[in-house]
C-alpha cells in the first residue's frame, strides 16, 4: 500500500535508528525500512555480545578516509559523553576496559532494545523483513519501492551499512543507491580484518595457532601496541585488525615481538649477558620470561643450540629480528570476517554538519556507508551515533 512520510530511513543499524529517533523527536513522520528480521543485528553481536559502544578518547586521529576531518563536526556535536549520558538515563550499566573502550555490563541486546524503545516513543514506524527495491527521486523528494507498496518522502536517509559480514545480509546495495542518486563512491575494501599469508610464512605461523602475544605492529603511518593472535590462516587479534586498515597489497608489515624492550640493541645486550652468565641455556629458555611459552619454544626450535655457541653478531641478528619481524601478507580474510568497510560515499559530496548531499537536497548518508572508518575499540559505533544524530536534526 502506497504511503507518504516526512523521512524514510533505509537501514535499522546504529546510525539509521539514531537518525530516525532524532527526526521522530522533531515531530517528523518517520519510516525505517530494514531487510533483516530484527533491528541492530551488528550491535547485538558486537564486543563479544556486550557492545563496545564508544571510546573515551575519540579524536580525529582515530579515523581514516580520504578526508578524516570531515567527521569532526558530527563527533564534536554529539560526543561519546552525550551517548553515555543517554545510556545512563536508560539504566544501561557499562564499564571501561583497556584503551578507553566502553562496554555494556550486560548484553548488547539491551542497547538494541533501548533504541527500539526510543524509536517507538518518537513515533517511528519500523518495517522489518522488508527488502527495499528501486529508489528514485520524485518531484522534490524520493520514492522507495517496497513489498508493501511504493513509499514516498521528502527526505531519505541512507543507513544501509557497508559490505562487512555478508552472512548477516551486508551487501553493496547502499553504495549502488547512492551512485544512482548522483553521489560518488570511493574504492571500498575490508577493514579491521585478519591478514593471510603465503605457504612459506604459514609453515612457521600455523603451528602457533591459538597463541596470543602483546606486540607492536607497524605499516605506513599506522602503529599499534596491542595483542596479536596466530591462526591457521595467518595473523589476527586487535593489533592485526587495526593495522589491516593501513595495509595495502604488496606492502610489508613489521611486528615487534618484544615491545617491552627499549631497543633491539638493548635486548641483544640482555641475550649476551645471559650467554656470559649461563651459556648453556637455550634461546627458548632465555625468552621464556618475555614471551608466551609456545612462542618461546617455537623460536628456540628455529634457532637450536645453547647461547654459548652463538656469536654476538648472531645474537644481534636475533634481537633485531624479534624487534622487526618483516612479513608480507598476501591478502585478508575479506568481508566475511571484516568488522567494517573502508571507503564509501565520498565526503566531498556531503555537508559535514548535516550529512546531507550537497547536490541532492533531502538525501542524507550516515554511518559505515560514508568514507569514514574508525579504529577498533568503539570508534565506528561513535561515528554511527554522531552521524545519525546530525542527520536526524535536520532530515
Amino acid at each position: 500500500m502506497a504511503g507518504t512520510w516526512d523521512v524514510i530511513v533505509l537501514g535499522a543499524g546504529a546510525a539509521g535508528m539514531f537518525a530516525a529517533i532524532e527526526a521522530g523527536r522533531r515531530g517528523r513522520r518517520v519510516l525505517v525500512v530494514e531487510h533483516a528480521a530484527n533491528p541492530g543485528e551488528k550491535i547485538r553481536i558486537s564486543g563479544g555480545g556486550r557492545c563496545n559502544f564508544t571510546n573515551t578518547g575519540i579524536g580525529i586521529e582515530n579515523y581514516l578516509g580520504q578526508n578524516p576531518r570531515f567527521a569532526l563536526s558530527a563527533l564534536k556535536r554529539f560526543t561519546q559523553w552525550d551517548l553515555v549520558a543517554r545510556l545512563d538515563q536508560a539504566g544501561i550499566a557499562w564499564h571501561e576496559k583497556t584503551l578507553g573502550q566502553l562496554f555494556c555490563d550486560g548484553s548488547a541486546k539491551q542497547v538494541v532494545a533501548w533504541l527500539a524503545g526510543e524509536m517507538r516513543a518518537a513515533g517511528v514506524e519500523l518495517w522489518l523483513s522488508t527488502e527495499p527495491g528501486e529508489v528514485t527521486r520524485a518531484g522534490g523528494g524520493f520514492r522507495v519501492a517496497t513489498p508493501r507498496g511504493v513509499q514516498e518522502a521528502r527526505a531519505l536517509v541512507l543507513a544501509t551499512g557497508g559490505k562487512s559480514i555478508p552472512k548477516m545480509g551486508a551487501s553493496p546495495w547502499g553504495y549502488r543507491v547512492a551512485e544512482s542518486l548522483g553521489l560518488s563512491v570511493t574504492a571500498t575494501r575490508p577493514a579491521l580484518v585478519p591478514l593471510t599469508f603465503a605457504e612459506q610464512e604459514l609453515v612457521w605461523i600455523a603451528p602457533l595457532a591459538g597463541v596470543s602475544a602483546p606486540v607492536r605492529v607497524r605499516c605506513g603511518v599506522g602503529r599499534f601496541d596491542e595483542a596479536m593472535l596466530f591462526t591457521h590462516r595467518g595473523l589476527s587479534g586487535p593489533a592485526i585488525l587495526q593495522i589491516s586498515s593501513y595495509w595495502r597489497e604488496g606492502e610489508r608489515i613489521s611486528v615487534d615481538l618484544m615491545p617491552g624492550a627499549e631497543s633491539a640493541a638493548g635486548f641483544a645486550a640482555l641475550l649476551k649477558a645471559a650467554k656470559r652468565k649461563g651459556g648453556r641455556i637455550s634461546l627458548a629458555q632465555a625468552l621464556a620470561g618475555a614471551l608466551p611459552e609456545r612462542l618461546a619454544k617455537h623460536l628456540g626450535q628455529a634457532v637450536p643450540g645453547p647461547l654459548a655457541e652463538m656469536s654476538d653478531a648472531k645474537l644481534d641478528q636475533l634481537a633485531a629480528g624479534l624487534h622487526d619481524w618483516q612479513l608480507m601478507p598476501v591478502g585478508s580474510e575479506g568481508y566475511r570476517t571484516a568488522e567494517v568497510t573502508l571507503g564509501g560515499v565520498d565526503t566531498g559530496g556531503l555537508d559535514a554538519r548535516t550529512m546531507e548531499a550537497k547536490t541532492v537536497p533531502g538525501l542524507y548518508v550516515v554511518g559505515e556507508l560514508v568514507d569514514i572508518t574508525g579504529w577498533l575499540g568503539g570508534y565506528n559505533f561513535q561515528w554511527a551515533w554522531s552521524s545519525g544524530w546530525a542527520a536526524g536534526q535536520v532530515a
